[in-house]
This record gives C-alpha cells, sequence and structure tokens, in this order.
C-alpha cells in the first residue's frame, strides 16, 4: 500500500473508534466516514482556485482483508489513493483535496465520498463545499425582438449570484402609448451564467403602425439593464390589394384616354373636307 494512505491497527481500540464514528453504515465488514470522529459529513469551504484539503477513514472491523475503490461525485474530489487495501481488524485514512475551479461564483456546492468494495457494495459520505468570494448581482437584456407570438428577448445573468428579475414593457407606436406594463416577477430564476429566452405575450400588436418597444428588467442587489428595438407593422395583404387596383384604374384611364384622342382625330379630319371642296368651288369661280 501507498505511504499515502495510513493503516493502523485496532486490535484493542477497535470497538471505541466505531463509537465515535456514528454517521458510518455499515456494508458488510467495513464502513467509512470522515476522519477524527465525531463528524457526520464534510464540510470545506474556499475562494474559486484554492484547493481544500480533508481525510476519509476506512474501517475493517472483520477479520479478511477488504480492497476499496474510492471516487467523489458533485464536486471536484482528488484521493491520494484511488484503491486501498485494509487488512483485518484495521483502519486506513486517506487524504484527499477538494479543488474549487476557477470562475465558480459563491454558494454552496454538494457532493459525496463514495467508497465501493471489490463485491459491489458501496457506502457514501456527504461533501458540503461552501464557494467564498464578493457577490455581484448583474443582467443584461439581449437579442431583443418582435416575433409572432410576442416579443422575444434573452437574459444573461452576469453576476455571481442567482437572480429573482422582474420585467417592465413599454410600447409607444405613432398615435400614443400602446402597452405600459409595470414591473412585475419572472416565473424563471436565473443562476449565475446562465442565458434563459422568454417571449412577452402581445396578442393585439397593430395591424398599421410604427413602434417603439422598450423592456427593463431589474433584480435585487441593483441589477438592472434596458433594451429597445422598432419596428413597422404594414398589412401587405391590404397594400398588394390596392396597388392592384390601383393598377387596373390606371390601366383603364390609359385606354379611355387613347380612345378619346383616336375619336377627336377623326373628326378633325371630316371637318377639313368641306374646306378644302368649298375652296376649290371658290376659285373656279375667280
Amino acid at each position: 500500500m501507498s505511504s499515502a494512505a495510513r493503516v493502523l491497527c485496532l486490535p484493542l481500540l477497535l470497538p471505541l473508534l466505531l463509537a465515535a464514528a456514528p454517521s458510518a453504515t455499515a456494508a458488510g465488514t467495513w464502513s467509512v466516514a470522515p476522519s477524527g470522529g465525531g463528524r457526520p459529513s464534510f464540510y470545506t469551504e474556499g475562494e474559486p482556485g484554492t484547493v481544500q484539503q480533508d481525510t476519509v477513514s476506512v474501517t475493517n472491523r472483520g477479520e479478511q482483508p477488504v480492497t476499496v475503490r474510492l471516487h467523489g461525485t458533485g464536486v471536484p474530489i482528488a484521493f491520494a489513493e484511488r484503491s486501498v487495501r485494509i487488512p483485518g481488524r484495521t483502519r486506513a485514512e486517506v487524504p484527499f483535496t477538494v479543488t474549487v475551479p476557477t470562475g465558480t461564483p459563491p454558494g454552496d456546492r454538494s457532493g459525496e465520498v463514495v467508497a465501493r468494495d471489490t463485491g459491489g457494495r458501496a457506502q457514501t459520505v456527504g461533501l458540503r463545499l461552501r464557494v467564498t468570494g464578493p457577490e455581484l448581482s448583474a443582467l443584461t437584456v439581449e437579442h431583443l425582438a418582435i416575433g409572432p407570438d410576442g416579443i422575444a428577448y434573452e437574459l444573461v445573468n452576469r453576476g455571481t449570484t442567482a437572480l429573482a428579475a422582474s420585467l417592465a414593457v413599454r410600447v409607444d407606436g405613432v398615435f400614443g402609448r400602446l402597452l405600459d406594463r409595470p414591473p412585475r416577477p419572472l416565473p424563471a430564476a436565473l443562476p449565475p451564467g446562465s442565458r434563459t429566452k422568454l417571449t412577452e405575450p402581445w396578442p393585439d400588436r397593430p395591424a398599421l403602425d410604427a413602434v417603439d418597444v422598450r423592456l427593463t428588467v431589474t433584480a435585487p442587489g441593483g441589477a438592472r439593464d434596458t433594451a429597445r428595438t422598432s419596428a413597422r407593422f404594414v398589412p401587405w395583404g391590404v397594400v398588394a390589394g390596392v396597388a392592384g387596383a390601383a393598377a387596373a384604374v390606371g390601366a383603364w384611364l390609359a385606354v379611355r384616354r387613347r380612345g378619346r384622342r383616336g375619336a377627336h382625330g377623326r373628326e378633325s379630319g371630316a371637318a377639313a373636307e368641306p374646306l378644302l371642296e368649298q375652296a376649290e368651288s371658290t376659285g373656279a369661280r375667280t
């Protein structure tokens, strides 16, 4: 066995040690618990980028040796020995580290230390990691657009704490205010670093108008952002119908004008002929 894990002989002290670790649950003849006794679970805290240390005890109260494998869940855990062989009536102390990833927002994280023997029997001990550091509330409203279902947008939590945000909506048209919704809580909480797509319903939007839309989102801790966009609503079906009717009327008027011009020309030609005949007749008398 590697020197990273310490094995202690317990021929006489084993009953006392087992009594000092009531949190350990039995699986066969061995148990697992935080080192030192008196702790029901592991607890550690630190800022992002730091590494915390602790030790897990694996106690074999049987007569035969036991081999267990250790791994962690929920948080980054690294053991000095992943596989440990514990002789009969012996306890092994296995150090391990918990790494707090860089950029982790403040708050509590939960995990477990898991031990499993060669027969598949497993025991777990809970681990709680508290990430310390300054709490920052910040958010942005992005990708604001008016769609067929309403006003679509995205909320991005750019702080280090979860946010319960509120939304206010204002829409102005050419002839006045169309929407004026006061701040109201949004149904979805925003975890740190999250991006959430939402849609604000607008079932009675105008068919013909030019609008300016403004969304304002606020959250406790001073987080606030406002996004704006503009849109024009045009009933293209009606416009196409009017344009078609106008084209038809224009064509009818053009045909009518050409008809009038032709009739006027024919009338002018008919009147000239008698004048010519009269001139010729007058010349003959002279």
